[in-house]
């Protein structure tokens, strides 16, 4: 009697595996989302005579041969390099992930004729499209290059052959959810799909010294859909964010093997494909309207800093519980920020509704945010305006203290380039004439606002 195949159940929000399925992951408590893994049989036993020893070498061997640093190929968008530190790195693996609509197709496009133009053979594979759609795109972004070869698969086994064979300097795989390998018999987009599928096209890149693209589908929360070990298999994951209908597009590193994960490229939608914004502040800012509820906000995107207009609007509300809805901004941040202007100013917000708008599609997630979000409830609740031309940026206590915040030389010399007369922020020891020094909420409530 032929022996059961070994099967357990992973939870593809987290990873962890189990003996039999439940309806809950023990790990991170989400509901329905263990589905059936197939164990591949794999043999460990020493004496079997498969394996081989292995060839070690030391540390100083493996230096005077190594030239990852200098076999990085240039993208020649000058945003992307910085985010992958420098270019992709051959025999490297990269994940792109993001919303569907928010143009990672056009982004890969864009790179992949730029390093066909420039460094040599680069295959893109599309599961989703035909060659024929995948071709139209590239016409309308002007592609002409004759080192572009485009090619409809869903088959893993025949792209690994093709890496094997032809060697080419990138190859693109779009998308991996629509990958599958014939000897997983689970249906295409599962976990076990998805995972191998991932492992064996990892190991012709590798093997053949081909820089990998592969492109990611994303979750309605917005975080990588698949298996987490998805992320572990690769060596730098990017995810491109914004919003799919206009605005900018922002590309952040998320995990990256080969250099850091704290710069950011900032693009945004044109008839001829995804265009580089070499001066983001200045386009967000160029309509802005100075009223009430309106704060430019110092931020920091990576290592670039960009001033953003945070928008407030405070109307009376018409039921019973009072609305908070934001736009690019954490809503329990907001809540807290309400909780704070409340207990420690003397605005009573419990009888209002309150909207945030980050403009530009732009989401703030650092911790600096919190006094231009206050101050522009503040300016919205009381129809004030700010007395200067200040951009702001400060760290909110629950005690109504304003904290330090880094990088503020950065934000200071971007605030003097736009114009601005000055940066309303904590000092943090900066001698600075630019800087008007906050240190506390009430005092920038008073003294800030015309009466």
């Amino acid at each position: 009697m032929a022996k059961k195949k070994e099967t357990k159940f992973v939870c593809s929000n987290c990873g962890e595996d189990y003996t039999k399925w439940t309806g809950r992951c023990e790990n991170c408590g989400a509901w329905n989302t263990l589905v059936e893994f197939f164990e591949p049989k794999l043999s460990a036993n020493p004496k079997s005579g498969v394996g081989k020893e292995l060839q070690l070498k030391s540390v100083k061997e493996i230096n005077k041969t190594n030239k990852q640093e200098s076999s990085r190929l240039k993208t020649n968008i000058t945003d992307v390099d910085n985010v992958l530190g420098g270019g992709l790195v051959e025999a490297s693996v990269n994940l792109i992930a993001g919303e569907p609509g928010i143009g990672k197709s056009t982004l890969i496009m864009q790179i992949a004729a730029s390093i066909s133009d420039s460094i040599g053979k680069v295959v893109y594979v599309s599961g989703e499209e035909s060659a024929e759609q995948v071709a139209s795109r590239a016409a309308r972004l002007k592609v002409k290059s004759d080192n572009l070869a485009i090619v409809s698969s869903t088959s893993t086994d025949d792209i690994a052959e093709t890496i094997l064979k032809l060697k080419p300097k990138l190859i693109v795989v779009d998308s991996i959810q629509t990958m599958a390998c014939s000897e997983v018999t689970s249906a295409t987009g599962s976990v076990s799909q998805v995972t191998n599928s991932t492992h064996i096209l990892t190991q012709a890149a590798k093997a053949s010294g081909t820089a990998l693209i592969i492109v990611g589908h994303v979750t309605k929360e917005g975080s990588l859909a698949g298996p987490k070990i998805l992320e572990h298999l690769v060596d730098v994951v990017l995810n491109l964010e914004g919003d799919r209908y206009g605005g900018f597009k922002i590309l952040r590193a998320i995990k990256n093997r080969y250099g850091s994960t704290s710069e950011a490229g900032i693009f945004e939608m044109t008839e001829s494909g995804l265009r580089q914004v070499d001066n983001p502040s200045q386009s967000l800012l160029a309509e802005r309207q100075v009223t009430d509820g309106s704060i430019v906000f110092a931020a920091m995107e990576g290592t670039r800093p960009i001033l953003v207009e945070v928008q407030a609007l405070v109307t009376k509300t018409n039921f019973g519980y009072p609305k908070r809805a934001a736009s690019g901004f954490d809503l329990n941040r907001l809540n807290l920020l309400t909780a704070v202007l409340t207990r420690r100013t003397k605005l009573n917000l419990g009888e209002y509704d309150i909207y945030i708008n980050v403009v530009g599609g732009i989401k703030l997630n650092e911790p600096a945010a919190d006094l231009a979000v206050a101050m522009a409830i503040a300016s919205a609740a009381k129809g004030l305006n700010l007395k200067e031309d200040l951009a702001v940026a400060g760290e909110l206590g629950l005690s109504g203290e304003i904290r330090r915040i880094p990088h503020l030389e950065k934000r200071i010399n971007e605030a003097k380039k736009l114009g601005f007369k000055g940066l309303l922020a904590p000092a943090s020891g900066s001698k600075s004439t630019f800087i008007k020094d906050a240190k506390n909420l009430r005092e920038v409530l008073n003294s800030c606002f015309q009466k």
